[in-house]
């Protein structure tokens, strides 16, 4: 409960403080279409960190879900919100899911466009319009737009992944059998 709250109040601040910082410092809208292929890993911005969730998530398409641990927090407050639905909470869930999505083996890729970056000095967010081609567990192509939002916590120096919400896919929602509540 207090991860909810305390992720509902980080947020709230974060769009307060947002407007407040547009209007004093106007930032012009980013148009960005992520390269996950071009990183080195010694990238330790906001958008690299960005970046590299992509890749890890791409992998995890071909069956090697090992990159998001690289990429993640590993703490109890973690949250992830996928297209397939539900709610996990805690490093642990979210790494289990991550296993039975990389196990299906799908192929396919996300791609990260219109990005937005917001970053602090120990939190930061993105908010980018993912593009995904790949298959159902059923076999049939698919090809949905989400709206994302990925945020992030500075932990040890790097940047680490605590919070990804996409929307719903009513044609991939709970491809794995339903753990997610």
């Amino acid at each position: 409960m207090n991860s909810n709250i305390t992720i509902t109040l980080f947020l709230g601040a974060t769009v307060l403080c947002s407007s407040a910082c547009i209007r004093k410092h106007p930032v012009a809208a980013v148009t960005t279409h992520v390269v996950v292929h071009a990183l080195t890993s010694e990238d330790k911005s906001l958008s690299g960190a960005n970046a590299k969730f992509y890749k890890a998530l791409n992998a995890m398409a071909t069956g090697d879900a090992s990159a998001m641990d690289a990429i993640w927090s590993h703490a109890g407050d973690v949250t992830d919100l996928g297209p397939f639905g539900g709610t996990l909470v805690g490093w642990n869930a979210v790494r289990a899911e991550f296993k039975k999505e990389a196990a299906m083996k799908l192929g396919g890729e996300v791609e990260c466009y219109d990005l937005h970056l917001v970053e602090g000095t120990d939190w930061g967010y993105a908010v980018c319009t993912e593009i995904a081609k790949g298959m159902t567990a059923n076999g049939i192509k698919v090809a949905p737009k989400f709206r994302a939002t990925n945020i992030f916590r500075r932990e040890d120096g790097d940047w680490k992944l605590v919070h990804h919400h996409t929307d719903l896919s009513p044609e991939l929602q709970n491809p794995t059998g339903g753990t997610a509540k």
